[in-house]
């Protein structure tokens, strides 16, 4: 879901073992899915306790993105195994928040839906041209990420009423960046797939 999903990925250095610092870290995202799922439907967003552990483990887990991915580039801990699972946790951590959001009305179901189809689109666009090179990185992309972050972030702290209303503007930002960036990594694609003249 972070920033280094969206970065040109790092070359998988040979004899690095799979069980390392930065894929224990995805590996802990992915396990804290659905204890993040099952603290939100405890708090059926309406417990303020409940929701503030919701929060704290999203905000945990997407900070292990940003660690397991410096971990790796910075101690040349780049697997195959890891590129394949960072992008999944990402999205499972995402989806997981953005479904249950919705689930509970505090969400409208396009937002979510706009969200997690350019997010899957993203990630069959990178398998379609994985022959032909890599989609490069983006600034946008990073902008998106977190700004979905700290949307979602807003939406799981049982704010105030005058600050929950600036929830749904964050997201707003978060959406048109989502979908922007989305047609850019698409127009990328085709350039990638363009034959050479």
């Amino acid at each position: 879901m972070t920033g280094a999903t969206e970065s040109t990925p790092a070359p998988v250095v040979a004899g690095v073992p799979v069980m390392n610092a930065a894929n224990a870290l995805t590996a802990l995202r992915l396990v804290l899915v659905p204890v993040f799922a099952a603290s939100v439907v405890a708090s059926a967003m309406d417990h303020a306790g409940w929701r503030m552990v919701a929060c704290l483990i999203f905000a945990v887990a997407s900070a292990t993105d940003l660690v397991d991915g410096w971990i790796a580039r910075r101690f040349a801990l780049v697997t195959s195994v890891g590129k394949v699972a960072d992008p999944i946790a990402d999205k499972a951590l995402t989806g997981a928040a953005l479904l249950l959001l919705s689930w509970y009305d505090q969400l409208p179901w396009w937002v979510t839906a706009v969200i997690l189809v350019r997010e899957l689109g993203i990630t069959a666009l990178r398998f379609w041209v994985i022959r032909h090179g890599v989609i490069a990185a983006s600034r946008g992309g990073k902008i998106k990420t977190a700004l979905q972050i700290l949307a979602i972030t807003w939406y799981l702290w049982p704010m105030p009423a005058v600050l929950a209303a600036v929830g749904p503007w964050i997201m707003a930002a978060a959406v048109g960046v989502t979908v922007v960036t989305g047609f850019d990594y698409v127009a990328q694609a085709l350039r990638l797939r363009r034959p050479a003249a």
